[in-house]
Parts: structure tokens; sequence; C-alpha cells
């Protein structure tokens, strides 16, 4: 069986609770809840443009730590305090995936978030 490796780099926000962000088993990659903290100076941003831009970055960098890329991605889901701040991640996933055929499935839940957070995401990706 393969053993789970953590991975985290300075721009990876580490998760405060006693786990990782983000750990690779075999060739499967898995997120735990990505905030939208700022990469370089780990504040949380109060704007939720910021926060789904962060998120997302965050997922990127932990796929480019792990060796893969976004294109890996097969399953995110994102959690909103807010459902009506959807029409903030359109933009950006669009971005990540441009390609219609070639985007990962996604499922929005509404959630009752930690102070200041706007929005978490999570991913399961294959390299």
């Amino acid at each position: 069986m393969a053993k789970r490796e953590p991975i985290s780099a300075p721009d990876i926000i580490e998760h405060p609770q006693p786990f990782p962000t983000a750990v690779k088993v075999g060739n499967v990659v898995f997120s735990s809840a990505i905030g939208g903290h700022d990469p370089q100076s780990h504040e949380m941003p109060e704007d939720i443009e910021s926060q789904v831009a962060n998120a997302f970055q965050t997922a990127r960098r932990i796929m480019e730590e792990a060796g893969g890329s976004t294109d890996d991605i097969g399953k995110i889901v994102v959690f909103m305090g807010d459902r009506e701040n959807r029409k903030f991640v359109n933009p950006v996933w669009l971005e990540m995936f441009p390609e219609e055929d070639n985007r990962p499935v996604r499922h929005t839940v509404p959630a009752n978030l930690p102070p200041g957070y706007l929005i978490q995401i999570e991913f399961i990706a294959v390299i």
C-alpha cells in the first residue's frame, strides 16, 4: 500500500488543525479544506473575489508540488457561506479550466464557515 506523503511549500497555507493541507497517496492527491488566504502574506482578505482567486491559486500550487497540474483534478467541492457568491467562482473556474470538454466535476455547497471565510474548496486529483 502506498504511504501518505504530505504536500507543503511556503506558499501553501498550512491547515490550522492537526492534519496536512493536502496529501498524495500513490498517484492520488487529496486536499483538506482550502481557504482564501493570501499565499504570500497568509492573511485572509475581506473580499470574495480575492478569497476565490487565492483558494484556486493554492489548489494549483498543491498540484504543482505534488508533481501534477490542475488538469489532473477530477472533482472540486466549493463550500460557500452565501450561495449568491458562486457568481464569483465561475470566472476563476473558467480561467483555470477553459476547455469545456476537459473540466472536473464541481459541487457547490452552502456551509457554516469559520469567521472571515467566505469560501473553502477541496479537491481530489489523479496524477
